[in-house]
């Protein structure tokens, strides 16, 4: 009873899973998009920003400091973390390490957003393909225990040919999301180590002697997010 039941179902074929598959690479590819473009949004040269404060921070200016991030601190991690910890370097190296790591902490979800649905696309996609093949080939079984195959066999054939059709489709889709997917890690990994980098040589300087002459003062953000 449950056996047949589930043969009907399966007659049906394998083109809603193709079309199933074209709406995970439509997701795919805008989600590829949509992590470049962003990417490319909050991109900040690094090595040019941490010259620049070690040699403000040398020279004990901390509003010099402040210039180089205060336009950009709202939506980039590297130079909202410089921004927090700036602020409440004044305070001793504890205070800033502990105002750095929460904006850490608090902006990294930004740069991992929607990877997990690419990196989902990329391992299930070849599954889905390997569903409709099997489909689409109980289907073409069943089409070859009718009398019409014995008339015309190469519609059974076309049928099988159709099936496997789906395997190539979820490997097609599944290829590109898993690179992406690597490829933004890599980039997000990347991007941490330059958070660190930078934390580094702020709370070097707040080690320094620096607490003991009073710090200028810096402007405090609307928000650092």
């Amino acid at each position: 009873m449950l056996t047949s039941l589930f043969l009907k179902l399966t007659y049906v074929g394998a083109e809603w899973v193709l079309w199933i598959l074209l709406l995970l690479s439509i997701i795919s590819i805008a989600l590829m998009v949509e992590r470049w473009l962003y990417f490319l949004r909050t991109r900040v040269d690094t090595e040019q920003l941490a010259a620049g404060l070690d040699e403000q921070l040398r020279a004990r200016n901390l509003q010099g400091a402040w210039q180089l991030v205060k336009d950009s601190h709202t939506y980039c991690i590297e130079t909202a973390v410089v921004a927090a910890g700036l602020i409440a370097l004044r305070n001793g190296a504890a205070a800033a390490a502990e105002a750095m790591q929460s904006v850490k902490a608090r902006m990294r979800p930004a740069l991992d957003a929607n990877l997990s649905i690419l990196a989902t696309i990329g391992s299930n996609a070849p599954f889905v393909g390997l569903l409709g093949t099997v489909l689409g080939i109980i289907n073409a079984a069943h089409e070859l225990t009718g009398d019409g195959a014995q008339n015309n066999p190469n519609a059974v054939m076309s049928g099988v040919f159709e099936a496997l059709v789906a395997t190539a489709v979820g490997l097609f889709v599944a290829i590109p999301a898993v690179v992406a997917y690597n490829l933004f890690q890599r980039r997000v990994r990347k991007r941490m180590a330059e958070v660190d980098s930078l934390a580094h040589l702020i709370l070097a300087t707040a080690r320094s002697d620096m607490r003991t002459a009073a710090p200028p003062a810096v402007p405090s953000p609307t928000r650092v997010s």
